[in-house]
């Protein structure tokens, strides 16, 4: 793992050429993503980058060649932005772009592939089903234990989801989840905290504890509420602390993850760290994780985003 301090920058501001940040966009997360992409741009602005917002829900993509951007900074969340279709669009074009490619993208977007992967490779993930109408409710509840949770397998920012605390509410929860995704999945409730650890540029951050006022980290607490608590220093060992840190590294490189992105956790009662999810577009607002794990490590915001525009790439 290497976690020694992130080389200096190469690139002067100018030399970045013309960004374009693409944040908006047509996914049920366009609020969070429009909040992000306002603050980078902002701050590629304040450090001199020739910077301009881009919304491919108000524009085409096929404009970002035609006015000559030299690098794209993707600021967006969900579907048409996260899960690999604007990387395979920016690769045709041959415009360098900002985390993880298509490949990586598109199964970090789906958390029952994402599983899938982590579980072949004998990294901890929580006990989990892959649910249809049809699902045997019961047998589900026995086999998970209650409560357990429900998630569409393709959207983030805890769009969709739901603690269900009785078999008789798992219907309306694959219902809920089912109008985000036709993948819905269960998976066993951990209960001995959440946790994130950045990715950035090889290197990961300093962990974070999350805990929330409300019952569980949902949209609410994560956009909405001023109440959630985020522990940084976390409040682990230095050894915990480490292990979840490569833990991270090792499930991150694993989907093929590049750049910058972050890495969820649940603790257990026992302290084994169970892999949750990969986000590779994470949310870059004012109640955002990463730029909160970066000022812990003395990154300032707009070092942040200048470092990872730096790792821009094709392909």
């Amino acid at each position: 793992m290497n976690n020694s301090n992130p080389s200096p920058f190469t690139l002067s501001p100018s030399q970045f050429g013309k960004v374009a940040v693409l944040f908006g966009g047509r996914s049920a997360e366009r609020e969070v993503s429009l909040k992000s992409g306002a603050a980078v741009l902002a701050a590629l602005q304040r450090s001199g980058v020739d910077a301009h917002a881009f919304d491919p829900a108000q524009r085409d993509l096929s404009e970002l060649k035609q006015e000559k951007f030299d690098r794209v900074f993707i600021a967006l969340h969900g579907r048409f932005g996260e899960d690999g279709t604007v990387q395979g669009a920016l690769e045709l074009m041959g415009i360098p772009y900002t985390g993880s490619g298509v490949m990586a993208s598109a199964i970090a977007m789906d958390k029952w592939r994402t599983k899938l992967i982590w579980q072949a490779m004998g990294l901890p993930i929580p006990e989990y089903e892959a649910l249809s109408a049809p699902s045997d409710w019961n047998a589900l509840a026995d086999h998970l234990d209650l409560p357990l949770f429900v998630k569409p397998a393709n959207e983030g920012s805890s769009v969709g989801i739901s603690k269900v605390k009785t078999v008789d509410e798992l219907p309306a929860a694959y219902a809920e989840a089912a109008k985000h995704d036709k993948v819905v999945i269960a998976e066993s409730y951990v209960s001995g905290g959440e946790y994130t650890v950045a990715i950035l540029n090889g290197r990961a951050l300093p962990v974070i504890k999350i805990e929330p006022a409300n019952e569980f980290y949902d949209y609410e607490a994560k956009y909405l509420r001023d109440d959630t608590r985020y522990l940084c220093p976390c409040g682990l060992s230095g050894e915990q602390e480490s292990e979840m840190q490569r833990l991270a590294q090792e499930a991150f490189s694993l989907i093929g993850g590049q750049g910058w992105g972050r890495v969820d956790f649940l603790r257990g009662e026992d302290g084994k760290a169970y892999l949750l999810e990969v986000n590779t577009s994470p949310g870059m607002t004012d109640h955002s994780l990463v730029p909160m794990a970066a000022r812990q490590a003395g990154i300032s915001f707009e070092q942040l985003v200048l470092q990872i525009l730096e790792s821009a790439h094709v392909g």
